[in-house]
């Protein structure tokens, strides 16, 4: 029982500072663009390390790749897109629905996730993009996974989703040429299948 009372003391210690939040480094993405998403971890449950971090990839985004990361074994979770999309002229309907990084974390030290995906115009422009993320540590569990209603702040949440700006495509016709300087580099993208 005191080592319960002794995790939430510690918990809720942790709880009222506002950088302590699962967290994206940057704070914009652009539609159809594809983005570097990292996520910041900046503690485990309590004083726990954290063993499994959890990332639910919402409709809405696609072409998910996330980053290998030393020491950590990485799974994905598949599933039917909502909105099918077109790549290398063949259409893709099944994408990653959740992305699923195990391995340790103690809990004083900080760390990075990092995945690839691209925000599609199925997301409005001008509003916030949230992507739950969930800390398992061995018997509690961070849940970065709620998202503000309709005129609520995130600041007023415990335990807010990370979010980030939608931009709008730079611009329709050509929003494929800019971003694609590394276009070469999908010729892999075909090593999807194992």
């Amino acid at each position: 029982m005191k080592k319960t009372l002794m995790t939430l003391a510690a918990l809720a210690l942790s709880a009222p500072a506002a950088f302590a939040h699962a967290t994206f480094e940057q704070s914009e993405v652009t539609q159809n663009a594809r983005e570097r998403m990292v996520i910041r971890v900046p503690h485990g449950c309590g004083a726990e390390a954290t063993l499994r971090v959890r990332v639910a990839i919402p409709d809405g985004i696609n072409a998910v790749q996330p980053m290998v990361k030393a020491g950590w074994e990485l799974r994905v979770v598949t599933g039917p897109l909502a909105e099918p999309y077109h790549s290398h002229g063949m259409e893709i309907t099944e994408g990653v629905r959740e992305i699923i990084w195990e391995g340790e974390l103690p809990s004083e030290f900080y760390d990075e996730f990092i995945f690839r995906a691209r925000f599609t115009e199925a997301l409005p422009a001008g509003e916030m993009v949230y992507i739950p993320v969930v800390q398992e540590c061995a018997t509690a569990a961070e849940r970065w996974i709620e998202i503000p209603a309709e005129g609520q702040s995130a600041g007023d949440l415990r335990y807010p989703a990370p979010g980030v700006m939608l931009l709008p495509a730079a611009d329709h016709g050509h929003s494929h040429g800019h971003s694609h300087s590394h276009s070469h580099s999908h010729s892999h993208g075909h090593s999807h299948g194992n």
